[in-house]
């Protein structure tokens, strides 16, 4: 396994592969090419940034039968994908600033793919080998703008409500990892990839069919069931900020040594990624205070 993200040092912001505690600096972004500069630097003299810049933010809805129940809906055949603004992500330990305080704002917690190559009508076999690597983010979505417009754009895609990384990891498998989101410590969402309607290489065939995908584009791979508010809408009047959402990516890898398989405890991702996301839930200073 391999770790990289964007990072920065004062004013300057640079990609980087983090090798236990310390971050080797990078020519360019990682997908499109891990180019080290021989640059080496402590991860506790940096602050963790954005490690993705991704052309296309697209998500995916739909992606796990327990939450297609719990939304009341029903499977519509294929991979239902909708865009996010990039401009909606957000970097580990930000603050998620809720746009309208009075409607319902939900987390979704969501396994991330970032591609590597350009993609366009790749096969369903193939399609694996077009992604760079994988993280995690919260889809966050204003119910009440989305039950009223009957589209997913606005209101999924308010600044900070796509909070993501902080890391993305490369020669991973995915296939079966476990996904979860606590609030404020309680296990609110939990479930394994495998239990996904369509694989992320279904996911990736199906977009690149009807869009060409860029290195560096970002797909979030659909919820499980336990979504709900960021805080509870009565509280709103007391103290509702301060709400902390923590997502966690595990993995349990098996290593093949040519006919030895040998299976590898489960463990967390690096040490400084176990709360994948870190969010505290605020109010937007300009959006927060106006009415519909």
């Amino acid at each position: 396994m391999r770790t990289f993200g964007g990072f920065r040092s004062g004013d300057e912001f640079f990609y980087g592969e983090l090798r236990g505690d310390e971050v080797h600096r990078l020519a360019q972004a990682y997908w499109i090419q891990v180019q080290p500069t021989g640059e080496v630097l402590p991860l506790a003299s940096l602050q963790i940034d954005l490690p993705v810049a991704p052309s296309k933010l697209i998500a995916v809805g739909l992606n796990y039968s327990d939450h297609i129940a719990e939304m009341k809906r029903t499977e519509v055949g294929t991979p239902l994908i909708w865009f996010k603004a990039p401009s909606s992500l957000l970097p580990h330990n930000g603050a998620i600033e809720i746009a309208f305080p009075e409607h319902r704002t939900d987390f979704e917690v969501e396994l991330a793919v970032v591609i590597g190559a350009a993609t366009k009508n790749v096969s369903v076999e193939d399609a694996l080998d077009q992604v760079f690597g994988y993280t995690i983010g919260l889809d966050i979505t204003d119910r009440d703008l989305q039950k009223q417009e009957k589209q997913f754009g606005r209101c999924k895609s308010f600044d900070t409500y796509t909070p993501i990384g902080p890391f993305v990891y490369a020669d991973v498998d995915v296939s079966d990892v476990s996904v979860e989101l606590r609030q404020n410590g309680q296990l609110r969402q939990t479930t394994r990839t495998s239990r996904m309607i369509y694989s992320i290489a279904q996911i990736v065939s199906f977009a690149s069919q009807s869009l060409t995908l860029l290195p560096g584009d970002v797909i979030l791979s659909g919820t499980p069931a336990g979504v709900g508010p960021n805080w509870k809408k009565q509280s709103i009047i007391g103290r509702p900020w301060g709400t902390a959402l923590r997502s966690r990516l595990t993995r349990c890898l098996a290593r093949r040594d040519q006919t030895v398989r040998r299976r590898v405890e489960k463990l967390s991702l690096h040490p400084a990624s176990r709360d994948i996301t870190n969010q505290k839930v605020g109010c937007a200073e300009g959006e927060g205070a106006r009415k519909k």
